[in-house]
């Protein structure tokens, strides 16, 4: 295994993650805030799953997001 390509292509996944799940979550509490169903200064809960059953692979990351 090559240490250099295999570490730039897991940097790659993760900020093809990120930028997504950032763009889907903006997206999501605008539509919540919008549609009133979330307040402006409440914080909202988010967990992210990454899994690979080839390598037996299962993280679980939790969060708050803090709107104000």
């Amino acid at each position: 295994m090559n240490e250099d390509i295999f570490n730039m292509e897991v940097r790659k996944f993760l900020k093809r993650l990120g930028v997504t799940a950032q763009r889907e979550i903006e997206q999501a509490v605008r539509d919540a805030l919008e549609s009133g169903m979330l307040g402006a200064n409440t914080p909202i809960s988010v967990t992210a799953h990454v899994t690979s059953p080839r390598i037996n692979l299962s993280i679980r990351v939790t969060g708050d997001i803090d709107l104000e």
